[in-house]
């Protein structure tokens, strides 16, 4: 057997919704409904993008203890809140994104009730008339809770596929 048949799965029903789920929140970010976005999160969040170096093999290529930033959702919220402002100069004018979500795997959290889904993103962003873009591919594991008829991220850590960033700045979200 492989390390995909001895996975153990959720329901049917709770993989479509955990999908739906992901996609309605992409598309709230690429509308830049930030807001609404905001409320996905759990008071306890935490949010993280740690840092992957070149290493060579046998050796740890990520770094969990530096980051390309480290949120909990208090931070979350100052980000969100300034870029309703004149001094979100990184994102003045906006960026126009899309992020792609796919491979979706959804298994059960070792805290009852807790999903723990891994997720692959690709993020087009554009800025600018000058034709330029920027292309953001990554690995993001979530932690999501049950609320209501959906749910809420109480945790995500997104894993650049890149050492080495190409885009001048992660003013975005991942």
């Amino acid at each position: 057997m492989t390390a995909v048949s001895q996975r153990v799965g959720v329901p049917l029903e709770t993989r479509l919704a955990v999908e739906d789920f992901l996609v309605d929140e992409a598309l709230l970010l690429d509308d830049r409904r930030f807001d609404e976005w905001f409320e996905l999160f759990t008071d306890d969040l935490v949010y993280q993008a740690p840092v992957r170096v070149t290493a060579k093999r046998g050796h740890e290529e990520i770094v969990d203890t530096i980051f390309h930033f480290d949120e909990s959702k208090q931070s979350l919220g100052l980000r969100v809140r300034r870029l309703g402002t004149d001094v979100a100069w990184a994102e003045d004018p906006p960026s126009v994104t899309r992020h792609y979500v796919s491979n979706v795997r959804v298994t059960q959290a070792d805290a009852p009730g807790e999903l723990v889904v891994r997720a692959y993103v690709l993020l087009y962003r554009s800025r600018g008339d000058r034709g330029l873009h920027d292309m953001i591919s990554y690995v993001r594991w979530d932690v999501l809770r049950p609320s209501g008829s959906s749910f809420q991220i109480a945790r995500r850590r997104a894993v650049l596929d890149q050492a080495v960033l190409g885009t001048k700045n992660l003013a975005i979200f991942l």
